[in-house]
């Protein structure tokens, strides 16, 4: 081999490690600038799953909130026609020698009733019911042999509640 290939070849290896090296130091510079891109997207990845799980939350706390604001006004409306209601049952209880006015407040008594019904309300309270505290108001305690452990001897007002929400406890007497 002439001298002149010699040099030709040692240049083109020389080229050829250099066009390595230089390969070589573009790759290690992409790596770098991958890792960054790869480390910035896995923030803002991040960033973004705790954004969708925060607006999440917030839609369903707003949900419960416009519910329970429904429940909530349902029962006031109706906590206000209690005393309508009590009104209606003392009328009913009345002797009265007018069959047109008891007939009167027993339609009346009944279309009451229907509405709440159909609001979802219940209403309880009856003589024999076992006492609940979470339902029921004892104001009054009476021994009897009759009676049971715990039972209901005489209503004073019925209660009302609608779902798991009490409106009004009923009051009532508790035998033994």
């Amino acid at each position: 081999m002439s001298e002149k290939e010699k040099n030709t070849t040692a240049e083109v290896e020389t080229e050829e490690t250099a066009a390595v090296e230089e390969t070589a130091a573009e790759e290690t510079v992409c790596e770098a600038a991958a890792e960054d891109f790869k480390e910035k997207y896995e923030k803002e990845h991040d960033s973004f799953l705790r954004l969708a799980a925060e607006y999440d939350n917030f839609r369903k706390r707003s949900q419960k909130e416009k519910d329970a604001s429904y429940s909530n006004g349902k029962a006031d409306a109706i906590a206000k026609l209690l005393p309508v209601y009590d009104n209606l049952e003392r009328a009913m209880n009345q002797p009265t020698e007018d069959a047109a006015y008891k007939k009167g407040v027993e339609l009346t008594m009944t279309g009451l009733v229907k509405i709440f019904t159909d609001l979802g309300v219940e209403i309880y309270g009856e003589v024999g019911e076992q006492f609940d505290p979470n339902l029921h108001n004892a104001v009054m305690h009476t021994e009897s042999e009759e009676l049971g452990e715990n039972e209901i001897s005489q209503i004073f007002q019925k209660g009302f509640r609608t779902g798991e929400k009490v409106i009004r406890f009923a009051m009532v007497q508790v035998a033994n």
